[in-house]
């Protein structure tokens, strides 16, 4: 944990060893010679601030409140290099409270009663607030949310914290309650190149002093690389300032550039949101039949470096729940593409499940079986467990026979065309209908077996005898 601020650390307390000023010249100088590019680059004020005008504009909630000393308890969520630090940074800059900081991946609930107790000294006997920033507060389990509910209620620490995961799911309601949320977007191409150029011209901080072009080509990859990120865009500056140094180059020319950024990953965070937006992004692609759209998601999920298997998954899931029997072959093609992925590998199982992507999304769709499964568990919840009608019940004994178990059963095979008519829903659901099936694909075909099978329920054959007899019967005859 740091401490920054504006106040002079008191001497013989706790504070000495962590309290620095957030601007002192010593640490600037430091981070000047030291610091990545990025770092030394960071706004210091809302005027250096690039980007989100919708939440620092003029008239906004958080500047108004920044303007107005008025700072509540903030939950930042946005992409990485979003500014969403930063802003923390000048929140402490501008209100004259002290910033104390950590990090929830190292953190425990035992930093975190230190720094609550350290803040409430603080408060008593500087009359200074304390705003604490909680860097992937995401990360931070229920218990060490809820230790921050107290102080944040009742002032002892205006809490900011950042997350790059939607809050609704990763932070605790009660928590959430507390805090206003503020949510940051990926920086426009237009907010990049404001920061590139300021990082181009500024001599003491940036790389002013090294005099350095860009080309327009090399500045639109730049920009194309970044992705929204201002951190990774100077990043990317950086390594491409020091590749022409040792090049002794003046001019940043696209080859350069692309020779020193390294293949940036793609921004596909397997177990976070993007995760959940980009696998729904390919189901329903394939459900609204567009085979690019899904191939590009599948692609997108396999060079991110998502599990296959996970993917395959999925993918059989989507066969029995969209595809369903409008395409009978569906679900064994999604099996089989599974197997293959579990037989392959990576690098070469992608083709199998391209091919499945394919065949899904040009499939005939139909929800009728998930429907139905639906319709049966709502049942099931509203009626209770209904009891097996007795005559389609099991009678291995002959005590199970003395109480009615099997009697009147008919034997189908003794039928016409092996179909009979009798019950098979308990008597209190016999009216009752689950499954409905459509007029696409093979369903067809099953609207045409339903129909015919309703049009021999009138015809009826005459019973053969064998009428208190189940195949399925321990005693049954054999056959």
């Amino acid at each position: 944990m740091t401490w920054t601020g504006g106040a002079t650390a008191r001497t013989g307390n706790s504070f000495e060893r962590n309290s620095v000023d957030l601007f002192d010249k010593n640490i600037t100088e430091y981070y000047r010679k030291n610091a990545p590019l990025a770092d030394r680059m960071r706004p210091r004020t809302l005027e250096e601030f690039f980007g989100q005008e919708e939440v620092v504009g003029k008239g906004r909630f958080l500047r108004s409140a920044l303007e107005g000393d008025r700072l509540p308890s903030l939950i930042i969520w946005g992409p990485p290099g979003s500014g969403k630090t930063t802003l923390a940074h000048i929140a402490a800059a501008m209100t004259g409270k002290r910033f104390a900081a950590f990090s929830a991946v190292t953190a425990g609930v035992k930093d975190v009663k230190r720094v609550i107790a350290e803040s409430r000294h603080l408060l008593a006997t500087e009359k200074r607030g304390t705003i604490l920033f909680i860097d992937e507060i995401h990360r931070f389990n229920k218990a060490q949310q809820d230790a921050f509910l107290h102080c944040v209620e009742d002032g002892t620490i205006t809490l900011i914290g950042a997350t790059t995961e939607n809050p609704s799911f990763e932070v605790n309601a009660p928590l959430l309650s507390r805090c206003q949320v503020v949510v940051l977007k990926p920086l426009g191409r237009d907010e990049l190149e404001r920061i590139l150029e300021a990082a181009l011209a500024d001599e003491e901080r940036g790389l002013g002093k090294l005099k350095l072009a860009v080309t327009d080509e090399a500045r639109s990859f730049l920009l194309r690389m970044s992705r929204g990120d201002a951190r990774a865009a100077l990043n990317f500056l950086e390594l491409s300032a020091l590749k022409a140094g040792q090049e002794k180059k003046k001019v940043l020319d696209l080859p350069l550039v692309e020779s020193a950024v390294a293949k940036r990953a793609l921004l596909y965070d397997k177990t976070g949101e993007e995760h959940y937006n980009i696998i729904s992004a390919l189901h329903k692609s394939m459900r609204d039949s567009d085979p690019d759209a899904a191939l590009y998601w599948l692609g997108r999920m396999l060079q991110g470096g998502e599990d296959p298997m996970y993917i395959a998954r999925r993918m059989v899931r989507f066969a029995s729940e969209d595809v369903g029997v409008a395409d009978p072959q569906a679900l064994p093609l999604a099996v089989a593409a599974m197997q293959a992925v579990r037989f392959l590998g990576m690098p070469e199982c992608d083709t199998a499940l391209a091919e499945l992507a394919i065949y899904l999304a040009t499939a005939p769709k139909s929800n009728s079986a998930y429907a139905a499964c639906n319709n049966v568990k709502r049942e099931i919840k509203a009626s209770g467990p209904q009891p097996v009608p007795l005559h389609i019940r099991n009678a291995p004994t002959r005590l199970m026979k003395d109480l009615g178990y099997g009697k009147g059963y008919k034997y189908a095979h003794d039928y016409e065309e092996g179909f009979v008519e009798q019950g098979h829903l308990p008597e209190a659901l016999k009216e009752k209908k689950f499954y409905t099936p459509k007029e696409i694909g093979f369903e067809r075909e099953i609207i045409k077996r339903l129909r015919y099978r309703q049009n021999l329920s009138g015809k009826m054959g005459k019973e053969t005898g064998r009428d208190e007899e189940d195949p399925s019967d321990s005693n049954a005859p054999e056959g």
